[in-house]
């Protein structure tokens, strides 16, 4: 585990750690809101509680005077930390990184580095000692193990590991979580390109914030921001939610205009309606199963570039097979009601039924691994409100295709 001051705020002040878990559960602006009311001194100690990067987030929303007398009180080490996070972008390793305590020359011995290291133990939970020259560039890591069993006067240098594995602050979350997905470090350094040490992240701090791009990627797909939490204020998370909402009422108009072109035709063949919802279940569900698989792939890093084609292919030949079998059942129910209504088309209808099936799952699909693609070109998340675009495809060309089909056969 890395080292933190989670565990020594949380015992030295309960409230404290109440209020830094009320702050977590909440978006950057409404966590900042929240601390807004206590005094510097409470708010340095909660901001040492939280994750790096929700640190980073609240001090930007917090008034100007009021950070400066958070950085007035503070630790120094500690505030040294939060300006080397501050210019890395949001996801990036650098965002999140935490302070390193346990540093040392390479020259020193056990017995000297055991000695550093009795009073900073009292303080923080350290797993690691790091190795560096003059210039801040790290040589090699020590583990407790080494120190414990290695002699006394030995240098640092003959026991350290070498060459040891780090991440770089730039590095985006998901391609950090590419590199450390089979090493399982309780801990991971952080070093520049020259190899400078600038701080530590904590395995579990990677999971964490990729579960949380996981769980969030699921709301953002049906409108809902990343930055709502279930603490979130009523006023804000209708402002995160009605804009989506407007934009898929327009996009239901849309589909609605389909219906009103072939209105004679709904009008002479009432048991078209029957089936319209059925295409349009259908139709969805083969798109958002090609949107899952997409997403996914993007998400762990699967997707390689010039693999679109490739994709796209498969998932509109998937739409066509489960279009095709899918379809067999409900031309065989439309079959069934439009005889018992004693239609005479009912051969055709259900034809009409079984293509438009087929056609509007290989468009869903096609649809479905477009979508976050398309997204993704013009720089927007990928998973930004997919699922209400593929729905207005979907629906579009599955009820257009049943009624134009209608309208042209029967």
């Amino acid at each position: 585990m890395q080292e933190t001051q989670t565990e020594a705020i949380a015992a030295a002040d309960p409230d404290i750690h109440e209020l830094a878990q009320a702050a977590k559960a909440r978006a950057p602006k409404e966590a900042a809101a929240l601390l807004a009311e206590y005094p510097a001194a409470t708010i340095a100690a909660v901001l040492q509680a939280l994750p790096p990067a929700l640190t980073q987030d609240v001090l930007a929303e917090l008034p100007g005077g009021l950070v400066d007398g958070i950085v007035h009180v503070a630790p120094p080490e500690i505030v040294a930390q939060w300006r080397t996070n501050q210019p890395y972008a949001q996801g990036t390793i650098g965002r999140m990184m935490a302070p390193v305590r346990a540093v040392f020359q390479s020259q020193m011995t056990v017995r000297e580095t055991i000695e550093q290291l009795r009073p900073l133990v009292r303080n923080a939970f350290i797993t690691y000692g790091y190795v560096t020259d003059d210039a801040g560039k790290m040589l090699g890591i020590i583990t407790m193990r080494d120190l414990l069993f290695a002699d006394e006067q030995a240098p640092l240098e003959s026991i350290m590991l070498r060459n040891a594995f780090s991440l770089t602050p730039d590095l985006p979350l998901a391609d950090a979580m590419k590199l450390v997905l089979d090493r399982h470090y309780p801990v991971y350094p952080v070093c520049d390109d020259n190899g400078v040490l600038l701080g530590l992240i904590r395995g579990q701090t990677l999971f964490e914030e990729q579960a949380f791009e996981i769980t969030a990627q699921v709301g953002s797909m049906v409108g809902v921001e990343k930055e709502e939490r279930l603490a979130t204020p009523l006023k804000s998370s209708f402002k995160f939610r009605h804009p989506w909402l407007q934009i898929n009422l327009a996009t239901a108009f849309v589909a609605g205009a389909v219906v009103a072109i072939f209105q004679d035709t709904v009008d002479r063949l009432v048991i078209l309606a029957l089936f319209l919802p059925v295409l349009a279940g259908q139709s969805g569900n083969t798109g958002c199963q090609a949107l899952a698989v997409t997403l996914r792939g993007m998400t762990l890093g699967e997707l390689k570039a010039g693999m679109e084609r490739a994709l796209v292919i498969k998932e509109a030949s998937l739409g066509a097979l489960n279009g095709a079998f899918t379809g067999l059942v409900a031309a065989l129910g439309m079959f069934i009601v439009a005889s018992y209504q004693h239609n005479p088309d009912a051969l055709l209808l259900s034809l009409v039924v079984w293509i438009a099936l087929v056609g509007s799952c290989v468009a869903s699909g096609i649809s479905g691994a477009m979508v976050p693609l398309t997204l993704k070109r013009f720089g927007f998340d990928p998973a930004t409100a997919s699922s209400i675009f593929l729905t207005t495809a979907t629906d579009v060309v599955s009820m257009g295709l049943l009624l134009g089909l209608a309208t042209l056969l029967i």
